[in-house]
């Protein structure tokens, strides 16, 4: 897995856990639920990483 795909899905989780503090802050639901489900989207891509690492 390449380092550059690594940095995009912990970025995207950062995004995410932005956007859902952002949407706690301003009593946005949809916007926290926005970053709930980026966190989401970034820990499945990451898990797939780290399956990927593993058989090489």
């Amino acid at each position: 897995m390449s380092m550059g795909d690594k940095i995009k899905h912990g970025a995207e989780d950062l995004t995410g856990k932005a956007k859902e503090g952002l949407g706690k802050a301003t009593d946005n639901d949809k916007l926290e639920a926005e970053g709930k489900a980026d966190q989401a989207k970034a820990d499945v891509k990451k898990a797939g990483d780290n399956v990927k690492d593993a058989v090489n």
